[in-house]
């Protein structure tokens, strides 16, 4: 079987990005819209205006998010706009809060944890997806990078409670009270995500998926007190496959001679992070096994 292939720049600028994207060979048509956290108010890490606004408004990018289950700044679509503007995002795209106009269910094929995912209303309204993520760590997956962005950030407030909860509750007041196996919440991620790539698929609408690993502190962007970055940038990586795309951040952050690393690798092994793309893999959603193509 041919591998996925991963295209990798240690070039961080717009430049960059263009030139990963274009390395993909896939026209995005359309109504475009751009998976991107927001990063919750008072976190420093968040993707910035001036790196990824020039990529955006290439394709006249509307820039999509959903409403936290947390309670936050950004569990309203009124104030999650106010904090995407804070920071800068509505000074080069529309903002879309997908599920500030409702919800729907789309099929999870063969979940052992979940039995639908739920997600931004609005989500229909879009012809092609950019998933572009900010590769950093987080408090309770481990780390954040495609598939986190492609499961928890496209499921609506309501279907972020029924991820976390690992399909036992979609209340948000609910889910953090309900016991589960950590294990279980990092397969309902990869869940969630499956059942998105499939959506997209079935209504041919194509998506494509960029990391950006820079800025990256063991605290993912949803936390209002983000921890400064533990280690150098380290470059943008692009692929039409989330699982090799994810793998290849992982095997960087393994395989990286910054002293830093060490606590990237504690807190994603603390989490099981490790274990998102095996089980992706597992479920069909992409390979682990990749060729890694400089740009």
């Amino acid at each position: 079987m041919e591998k996925s292939k991963v295209y990798f720049t240690k070039e961080i600028t717009p430049d960059g990005l263009t030139k990963l994207y274009e390395a993909l060979g896939v026209e995005l048509i359309g109504k475009v819209g751009v998976k991107v956290s927001t990063g919750e108010a008072g976190s420093k890490g968040y993707l910035k205006a001036d790196l990824i606004g020039p990529f955006v408004q290439k394709f006249h990018g509307t820039i999509i998010e959903c409403n936290t289950a947390y309670p936050g700044e950004r569990n309203t679509k009124e104030d999650h706009l106010k904090v995407a503007e804070d920071h800068g995002f509505t000074s080069f795209a529309d903002v879309d809060i997908m599920d500030g106009d409702g919800e729907f269910k789309i099929p999870v094929h063969d979940g052992k944890h979940l039995q639908y995912d739920i997600i931004g209303e609005n989500f229909k309204n879009y012809d092609s997806i950019i998933n572009l993520a900010h590769g950093k760590g987080h408090a309770m997956g481990g780390f954040g990078a495609n598939l986190k962005n492609q499961s928890i950030g496209i499921a609506s407030r309501n279907g972020k409670a029924y991820i976390h909860s690992c399909g036992q509750t979609d209340d948000p007041d609910q889910c953090w009270s309900v016991s589960y196996e950590q294990k279980d919440f990092i397969e309902s991620m990869a869940e969630a995500a499956k059942a998105v790539a499939d959506y997209l698929k079935e209504n041919q609408k194509p998506i494509v998926y960029i990391t950006i690993a820079n800025a990256i502190s063991v605290d993912c962007d949803c936390d209002a007190h983000q921890g400064d970055p533990v280690m150098a940038d380290i470059g943008i990586l692009a692929s039409l496959d989330p699982v090799a795309n994810d793998q290849a951040f992982i095997d960087m952050l393994w395989n990286s001679t910054d002293p830093g690393h060490t606590k990237m690798m504690e807190r994603v092994d603390r989490q099981e992070g490790r274990h998102i793309t095996e089980y992706a893999e597992e479920i069909g959603l992409g390979s682990t096994d990749y060729e890694l193509i400089e740009i």
